[in-house]
Order: C-alpha cells, then structure tokens, then sequence
C-alpha cells in the first residue's frame, strides 16, 4: 500500500496545483488551452515515438491477451454509452476510451517495477508501445465516423483518414512503427531532444486536468463516471486474468498484464475528448475518481497475486 501511495500522491499533487491555478485565476482558460495544446501537438508525439523506437522484446502472450480484453470493454461501454446513456457516437466512443485507456507510463512503470523488478518491465513496455496504437487510434476513429455519420459513405472514409492524420498523437504511433520496422536510427541529439520535450507530458497533462475540473459539476455525470470506473477498475482487469489463464500465461506475465489492466484511466483520454470538445468533464472525473479507488483496488489486486 505505502509504495502504492508513493505513486499515487504526486498525481494528486500535480492535479491539484492545476486546479488551484484554475481557481485562483494563475493561469486562465486560454492558458490551458495553450498547455493543451502544447501537450497534444508536440509533448506527448515526443514521448509516444521515442518509446516506440526505443525496442523491446518479449511481452507479446501478455499483450494479446491484454488488448483482447480491452477491446471487449470497449465494445461494451461503447454500446453502454450510445444505447443506454443515449449519448452520440463520437462522445461513446470517448467514454469507451476512459473506460479501457490506463495510466502505462506515470503509474504504469513505477507500479510495474516495484512489484515485479527489471523482468516485468519488457512485458509491460510491450503493451505499452501497442497501448495507443491500438485504443486512441480506435477512439479516434469512432470520434471522427461519429462526426461524419450522415455523410456519403465516401466522405465519411475520407474524413475519418484525415481525421486520423490530423491527430498528432495517432499518426506519430503510426510513424514510430514504421521507423522501427525500417530499422531506421534515431540521431542522439533528436533522441534527446524528444525525450526532453515527452518528460512534460504526463505533469502538464495533469495540470491542464486539474484546470479543467475547476469548471466541473461532478453531479452532471457521476452516473457515467460510475460506468467508467467499475468497467475500467474491476472488468478489464477480471478479463484480462481470465484471458491469461486461457492462455495458460506465466505467473510473471499473468501479473504484469493484470496489474496494468488495473491501472485507473490516462490523462491522454482526457486530452483526447478536450480536443474534440465532447466529454472533457466527464473524462477529466474519471481520471480523478479511479486514481483514487485505484490506491485500494491495486493494493487488493497486488496483494492477491503475490497470494496466487
């Protein structure tokens, strides 16, 4: 629990400091917005394609496994979101975001590495470098088809590529991958660079979050913030054990898997639903209301496993 805490509080620091800003009038909705902005364009492309060029091995039984699970969940909260709670296509599948999108880098790697060593972190980067790939790339698609929906099939295709393309964050996955396949190197200087500039990404995407919910009425959507965090906190990590015992996983790789599937939702999903402008408060809770269950949920979860 305490190396739990450990992780957990700065979190809670970093976004606490962005609400103050908010309320004490430091910084105002036009700043955050630049800090947005800067997070999304360049911030978080630098971090997503220096560790998608870095390389890893191992890790792959654990990512199927992982992704086969997520995609199960947001298939489920998508449904959940545009059926039941009646919201558009595009806003659904930002909600299946928050549902499915886990904090792998801030919480992801201290937690993974104080519970199982140097030997679960290959596992963990592995799901790490497929992470957004797999489920920004699908929210953004979702996001784009939603906005597009009672076009010309033709019109929605194109608007959904470019969509895609425009979204900085998606296509530097796409490029990190294809520059990693080439085999292609990274100048040092460039290196260095990008990791200077994607050290900001997780502190100033959770500064800009605790902007945001200076302006926040949790009474709005605590019934979808709910939804969110019970499908993000307790379903994907049961689905997950469940694919890793069909899979016949390792303990080390059952653990790693479980524990990052337990991890609470990424600022990156609220960076997500604030650039397209549908979302943002409920996202923005969501990140704060499943960090702080995730303190007991994670101990619970870490505990059990150490058990096992």
């Amino acid at each position: 629990m305490s190396v739990i805490l450990e992780i957990v509080a700065p979190v809670f620091i970093i976004v606490g400091l962005g609400y103050l800003a908010a309320v004490r009038g430091f910084i105002d909705q036009a700043g955050f917005r630049g800090l947005n902005d800067f997070t999304f364009n360049l911030a978080a492309p630098a971090l997503l394609f220096v560790g998608g060029t870095s390389g890893h091995a191992g890790g792959g039984p654990a990512a199927v496994a992982f992704f086969g699970a997520a995609l199960i969940v947001y298939a489920v909260a998508l449904w959940l979101g545009a059926r039941r709670m009646r919201m558009p296509l595009g806003e659904a599948g930002l909600f299946a975001l928050n549902c499915t999108f886990g904090n792998t880098v801030m919480m992801g790697i201290p937690l993974i590495a104080a519970a199982f060593g140097q030997a679960g972190l290959p596992i963990l980067i592995t799901i790490i470098a497929l992470h957004s790939m797999v489920l920004l790339t699908l929210a953004t698609v979702v996001a784009e088809f939603g906005l597009h929906r009672h076009a010309p099939w033709r019109r929605i295709v194109v608007a959904t590529f470019s969509g895609i393309l425009r979204n900085p964050v998606v296509a530097t996955v796409f490029v990190a991958l294809g520059w990693s396949l080439l085999g292609l190197p990274v100048p040092g200087v460039a290196r260095r660079t990008m990791e200077m500039l994607g050290a900001a990404t997780p502190p100033v995407a959770l500064f800009c979050l605790g902007g945001s919910l200076a302006a926040f009425n949790a009474g709005q959507s605590f019934g979808e913030v709910a939804w969110a965090t019970v499908l993000k906190l307790a379903a994907l990590p049961i689905l997950v054990w469940g694919g890793c015992l069909l899979m016949a996983l390792s303990p080390l790789e059952t653990g790693v898997a479980v524990m990052t599937a337990a991890l609470p939702t990424g600022a990156n999903a609220f960076l997500l639903a604030r650039r397209y402008a549908t979302g943002a408060d409920r996202s923005g809770a969501t990140v704060l209301v499943s960090t702080v269950i995730s303190v007991f949920t994670l101990a619970a979860v870490l505990g059990w496993l150490r058990l096992g």
